[in-house]
Formats: C-alpha cells, structure tokens, sequence
C-alpha cells in the first residue's frame, strides 16, 4: 500500500510544481461541492404539501399556527412565506415587499461558494495549459544546452510536466463543470419554487378580510 502510494507521489512529482495549485483546486472543489449537496438537500421539501398546509391553517384564520409551521420547516421556501404571513394584516404591496426582501437573503445562501467552483472550473485548465508551456520550454531548454543533440531521455522531465498538468488540469476542471452545472439547475429549482410559493401566498394573504 505504502509503495503504492509513494509511486504515486513521484508520478505526480513528474507534473512539476504546478500540481500543487491544481491538486489544491480539486481538494477545495469536492469539499465544497460535498457542502452544497448536503445543503441544498436539507432545505429541500415538498412544497406542494407545504403550502396545502399553509392553506389550510391560513383559511382557519390561525397566523401564528401558520408562523410556526415555516419556522418549523428546513429551507428558503419557509422563510419567505414567514416574511409574507407576518405582514399578513398589510396591503397586497408591502406583503410582496416582505417577500422579497427575504428573498434577497435566502438566494446568496444557496448560491454559497458557487462563485469559487465556477472559479475553478477556468483556473484548473489555465493551470494546466500554463504547465503545458513551462514543460515545454524545458524540453527546448535542453535541446539548446545539448546543442541539438539529444535522446529522448533528455527531454523526458518536460514532456511529463507538459502532459500531466494538461491531463491534470482537464480531470479537474472537466467533473467540477458538470456538478457546477447540476448544482445551479438546483438553485434555479428553488428560485423557481419560491417565486410560486410566494405568488400562492400573496393571493391567499389578499382574499383574506383583514
């Protein structure tokens, strides 16, 4: 296992000093990506039986019931719905101004840290190209120090360098990409489903004699 490990260590030894940022990159990207799954995955609910719940408790007139409900409830979609009903007694507009102004709190929170996964998916393969050159250079490095005599051998450290931060580079930016996707179709879901939940509310709050 030991011996495993060590020849892995020289293989990537081989990429050269540029591994280290991009080995840093992938570190950084599961850990947050690991965060974010598990995040939006608690502030996931069923909204269409949310909000029957909600309904019905607001049709029986019982605010507080209602409070309690959304505060009892993970995720952005309660704590919107809890920024109307506590306007409940106001117009149709300041009830919606609530919402919104919750709602301006609760979407920076599900876009946590996408900002730095969208960053890595262009620094990794940046890393990688910029690898690709400094290998590069080396192996003509050599070449010129060998007066244009060499053997394959000579210029073997370059083209590792060049090829691994390339292909290390790539495997990174390419998985984080795909999940960097996935997980904005995620926060796009949720935006969408408050914006409805926040729509049913506002007509709900609006039929109610105040």
């Amino acid at each position: 296992m030991f011996h495993n490990i060590a020849e892995t260590f020289r293989f990537i030894a081989k990429g050269g000093v540029l591994m280290i940022p991009i080995i840093f990159c992938s570190v950084l990207a599961l850990a947050i990506i690991i965060e974010r799954l598990y995040s939006l995955h608690q502030a996931q609910i069923n909204t269409q039986e949310f909000m029957a719940r909600i309904r019905e408790v607001l049709k029986r007139n019982k605010i507080m019931e209602a409070i309690q409900i959304c505060e009892d409830t993970p995720g952005p979609i309660a704590q919107i719905l809890k920024a109307g009903i506590l306007k409940y007694d106001r117009g149709k507009d300041e009830i919606k101004e609530a919402i919104d102004d919750a709602g301006r709190h609760e979407v920076p929170r599900l876009e946590k840290y996408m900002n730095v996964l969208s960053t890595v998916t262009n620094v990794a393969p940046l890393l990688g190209f910029l690898g690709t050159v400094s290998g590069m250079i080396r192996a003509f490095m050599q070449i010129q120090e060998k007066g244009g005599v060499v053997n394959p051998g000579d210029l073997a450290n370059g083209i590792w360098e060049a090829l691994l931060t390339t292909a290390a580079g790539l495997a990174v930016a390419i998985p984080v990409l795909v999940v960097y996707n996935y997980l904005v179709s995620r926060v796009d879901g949720f935006v969408l489903e408050m914006e409805r939940s926040s729509t049913d509310l506002v007509e709900i709050l609006s039929d109610k004699p105040h």
